[in-house]
């Protein structure tokens, strides 16, 4: 049985070019979405820090750069892996969660498997419940929010996530609707 490798996009090699940052504006509040920065950054990086800049590591670069998904660490290494069929889980384990750690990206756990996150900036996430699609969306002022019980506690940060069906889940659950009648 065949299997192929899934994609973070319509197809691999058109990761790299999908835009660094775009613009959004809910009401007044204008939000500049960030991604991962660009390949030759992040080897400059990982060098400054001392880490070593593999073929490996620079694939994964070229992989995260202008990726808006949230994959998780086996999802890169099978795309990863079609490229470069040497390359190892525990390389891009450990790359991930070097750039993790350099605030490069951000680990989150959503149930299941930890996801990277390639937006670093504040922001928090809709999961589908359906086919665990997971998106950005912002919440302005979400550090305003009034909530009852957290007498005495200092919150630090706060993590938003709205579970539900995705667009795509919603309307397949409505045409199922419309065809059952």
């Amino acid at each position: 049985m065949g299997h192929t490798a899934p994609v973070f996009g319509a197809d691999v090699t058109q990761i790299a070019g999908l835009a660094i940052s775009q613009d959004l504006q809910i009401g007044a509040v204008e939000f500049i979405v960030r991604s991962v920065k660009p390949p030759e950054e992040l080897a400059g990086a990982f060098r400054a820090a001392g880490l070593k800049v593999t073929p490996q590591r620079q694939l994964l670069f070229r992989l995260l750069h202008g990726n808006e998904m949230h994959p998780t660490a086996e999802t890169i290494y099978e795309v990863a892996a079609a490229e470069m069929p040497g390359i190892s889980l525990r390389t891009v384990y450990q790359t991930l969660t070097d750039l993790a750690a350099m605030g490069e990206l951000q680990q989150i756990q959503l149930g299941g498997a930890a996801r990277f996150d390639p937006n670093v900036d504040d922001h928090h996430h809709s999961v589908c419940s359906t086919c665990g699609d997971v998106r950005d969306v912002y919440v302005p002022d979400a550090g305003d929010i009034s909530v009852a019980g957290l007498d005495g506690f200092s919150v630090q940060a706060a993590r938003i996530v709205f579970s539900g069906k995705c667009p795509q889940c919603a309307s397949a659950v409505e045409t199922m609707s419309v065809v059952k009648q």
